[in-house]
């Protein structure tokens, strides 16, 4: 079963903005995430520096969130940073470790570290 983003409702925390992401990731609900992510961002514009995809509640990515994490990534490339959070054992992060997302995304273990870095 799919899970539609309940939307991605930004959170503005100090000196970023945080997207919390669905439990699931796949063909069927990356377009729309990808809409509502650059939408909050648009929104944002002027004051977006760094964006945190936080990726804990997700149990469940297959290569269409690589892609989104890598749209999101390439559509912000001169006005804002990702960074992503992934639980260390979870789905999401052993996905972003072995395609290499890791060498071009930041991720962290949690949303703490993200914060901090």
């Amino acid at each position: 079963m799919t899970f539609l983003p309940n939307p991605c409702v930004p959170r503005d925390l100090p000196g970023c903005t945080l997207l919390a992401l669905p439990p699931e990731i796949d063909v069927c609900n990356a377009g729309e995430l990808l809409s509502l992510i650059m939408a909050a961002a648009d929104a944002r514009a002027d004051q977006l520096r760094v964006l945190v995809l936080d990726l804990t509640a997700t149990r469940f990515m297959d290569s269409q969130g690589v892609r989104l994490i890598n749209d999101v990534r390439h559509r912000l490339r001169s006005r804002a940073r990702v960074r992503v959070v992934a639980a260390p054992d979870g789905v999401p992060s052993h996905v972003l470790e072995v395609t290499g997302v890791r060498r071009d995304v930041p991720v962290y273990g949690s949303l703490a570290e993200a914060l901090r870095a």
